[in-house]
């Protein structure tokens, strides 16, 4: 990306030179890396956080250790591993990271798994529980819940036994959802579908909603809180107008999320979180929609304007 502007500034380089891993740094030879919505608005200049021009963008990288950098000891060439984040950018052949934001990536995830899991379940374990406060036996309903965060979200959360609802926007979507941990899911291009989840779950409302279009979805979201509930705005792409007297009735909260401001002992409560997951086989990413590198302006497109989201978007 040279300026800032819509998917057409991302432009594919050939030839440029592999990076080299710094002290406390590894190389990384990418198989597959995810596509966050995050980076349609940095790329536009509309997010607050602005790189400088000009750069790769790209988060969640999963490949194989090139190189080890000076200082780095718990990776060597060859290692299968995953990133949460990214020095030179991952939407490239190679790329370089710092070893702490890399991990271990199990034999049970392929590639392309493997590079749905970083930025979608170190988010969606903070929302639940850095920020959100969860505990077994609350409800939680994701909003959104077929895209990677969304998926990521469900399954923690029923992993942990909260009760887990979500929406998606297509009947596929609503499976997804189903078949990754929700106890319910409904259709949120449906007229009234906000009407069905209070028929729901009665008069006792949910204890806390994963928010991924809060500019759309945050009024609704108040009136459906319990006592002291509280919404966790994870995506939004506009302003809303909201009553705050909403949030007064039932003392709920609406708390902004974001991974970028995680502290180094929140990142490695994230990561135990995650690679237990991994471990115990019930964190399996959903991967969905698949780009090579050269198509991702259609990548970039597509996760803002696409019909529904069934899973993670990667590139290959």
């Amino acid at each position: 990306v040279f300026q800032f502007g819509g998917p057409e500034v991302l432009k594919l380089q050939p030839d440029v030179p592999i990076p080299v891993p710094g002290e406390g740094q590894v190389l990384i030879k990418v198989h597959a890396c995810g596509v966050n919505p995050v980076e349609t608005y940095i790329r536009s200049g509309s997010y607050a956080r602005k790189p400088a021009l000009p750069y790769t963008p790209g988060s969640d990288v999963a490949g194989v250790i090139e190189s080890v950098g000076e200082r780095v000891t718990a990776f060597k060439e060859g290692d299968r591993v995953f990133t949460v984040s990214t020095i030179s950018g991952g939407y490239a052949d190679y790329a370089v990271a710092a070893a702490d934001r890399t991990f271990p990536l199990s034999d049970k995830l392929d590639f392309k798994q493997g590079a749905a899991v970083g930025i979608p379940y170190f988010t969606a374990y903070r929302a639940l529980f850095q920020k959100g406060c969860a505990a077994a036996g609350q409800s939680v309903l994701v909003h959104g819940a077929s895209g990677g965060v969304g998926i990521a979200a469900c399954q923690i959360a029923r992993a942990c036994g909260l009760k887990v609802l979500g929406t998606a926007g297509t009947e596929e979507g609503m499976s997804v959802v189903l078949r990754n941990g929700a106890h319910r899911a409904f259709n949120h291009r449906e007229p009234h579908y906000m009407d069905k989840i209070k028929e729901y779950v009665g008069t006792e409302g949910v204890d806390i909603v994963i928010e991924m279009l809060s500019n759309v979805n945050l009024p609704a979201d108040l009136q459906i809180l319990a006592y002291a509930g509280r919404v966790m705005v994870v995506g939004c792409r506009g302003p809303v107008e909201i009553n705050p007297r909403d949030t007064m009735s039932k003392e709920s909260s609406i708390t902004g999320v974001s991974l970028f401001l995680a502290t180094e002992e929140e990142m490695r409560e994230c990561a135990a979180a995650v690679l237990d997951g991994i471990e115990a086989g019930w964190l399996k990413p959903t991967v969905g929609s698949e780009y090579l590198l050269a198509d991702v302006t259609k990548a970039h497109e597509d996760i803002i304007h696409g019909s529904g989201a069934r899973g993670k978007m990667v590139l290959l």
